[in-house]
């Protein structure tokens, strides 16, 4: 494996494999790697010849009280992870090469961004389409591989690909959960022994709406929020950013839940670390 800053030293690479008709595979990451992110890693070197990934700490879609400057980093370490799936080349762009003196563009998918996450944290998903964007236009890669455990960024890349006429498949992975349910995740490295104990309170409140949906032909949306929040009032801690209950694809929000929506979770654990999980039900 080899480490990669400069985009052009990038650009070199694909181009050479590219000529060998070499199918590329891309896992772009914000690093902290963990095993979610290494079975994205594998999914994409199953599918692909050679497989790219990158890490990068995107500014713009952290808030202005969000924690960009605590937010996890080591490279040593996921350098020595990703080399160990087979990964042939990590991309570490410094943060002037992404977005140098007097950058200007911005990307935004208007509709998808505006609920569930967006509502919390506006702009996030402008800085995740832009970011996402750069990093497909320096990659070109034939697929690229992004974790269902954000439901929201899977689904605005999905339509992003579309939109712009990327020719490249995007490949969701479900879930990687710890045994007790908890979607792994590098911000649960935050959680304190209490908290982490307290967090499988997402994992539950998914699991019972599953088997509620799966006894009933349709369910009141309204009334499953309430039951949910009602569990998740219980769990020290815990507090509720939102319960979104929506169409899979147009993330709509729905009045009756049937088979096939999705239920999205966001809640802060102690008013600071804040974790997302969701479901097809």
């Amino acid at each position: 494996m080899i480490i990669v800053e400069n985009p052009a030293e990038l650009r070199q690479k694909v181009a050479e494999w590219k000529k060998s008709d070499k199918k590329i595979g891309f896992v772009p990451t914000m690093g902290y790697l963990h095993k979610g992110h290494l079975a994205l890693m594998r999914e994409a070197k199953i599918k692909s010849d050679r497989v790219i990934a990158s890490i990068f700490v995107n500014p713009r879609q952290f808030g202005p009280n969000e924690d960009l400057e605590k937010y996890p980093r080591d490279l040593d370490r996921d350098s020595q992870m990703a080399e160990g799936e087979g990964i042939d080349v990590l991309f570490f762009p410094p943060e002037k090469v992404i977005y140098p003196e007097g950058y200007q563009t911005n990307i935004s998918v208007s509709n998808l961004s505006k609920g569930l996450c967006g509502q919390s944290r506006p702009g996030h998903f402008d800085g995740v389409a832009t970011i996402v964007t750069k990093l497909f236009n320096l990659v070109q890669p034939d697929i690229a591989v992004f974790g269902q455990k954000d439901y929201q960024q899977l689904a605005l890349i999905r339509q992003l690909t579309l939109d712009l006429n990327f020719n490249i498949e995007i490949i969701g992975h479900p879930i990687v959960r710890e045994q007790d349910g908890l979607a792994m995740s590098s911000r649960n490295r935050y959680l304190t022994t209490d908290d982490r104990a307290s967090a499988t309170c997402l994992y539950r409140v998914l699991q019972y709406s599953k088997n509620t949906i799966e006894s009933e032909k349709e369910y009141p949306a309204e009334l499953l929020t309430d039951e949910i929040t009602e569990i998740l009032s219980k769990v020290q801690g815990c507090t509720v950013d939102y319960i979104g209950l929506v169409h899979p694809i147009s993330l709509q929000p729905v009045d009756k839940v049937k088979s096939g929506h999705v239920l999205a979770v966001a809640v802060y654990f102690n008013q600071s670390i804040r974790l997302i999980d969701n479901t097809t039900l």
